[in-house]
């Protein structure tokens, strides 16, 4: 291989970290970030597009939401793909 070749693939391999591999690790250590600071009270949208109400944070897994009066569906985290209002934490 020749040096000009090394090099043209080194280069190509930044260019492909730094527009592609990057960004996407970037958006999803805030998706983790978001999950994480999911509280009761919290307004949703899951990857499906139902909108909800987190009512009970059942374990690291999943959230029960409620989708209307009286309707409450148990949502894995990971479909969350929105908060739409945040609540504010309780105050101690």
């Amino acid at each position: 291989m020749r040096p000009a070749d090394l090099l043209m693939l080194t280069l190509i391999f930044g260019i492909m970290y730094f527009l592609l591999i990057r960004p996407q690790q970037k958006k999803l250590k805030l998706h983790q970030a978001m999950l994480e600071s999911l509280r009761r009270g919290d307004q949703i949208v899951t990857q499906g597009g139902v909108k909800g109400k987190i009512t009970k944070v059942k374990d690291d897994n999943e959230v029960e939401v409620e989708i209307a009066a009286g309707v409450n569906v148990r949502v894995v985290k990971s479909t969350i793909t929105t908060v739409l209002n945040k609540t504010d934490p309780a105050k101690s």
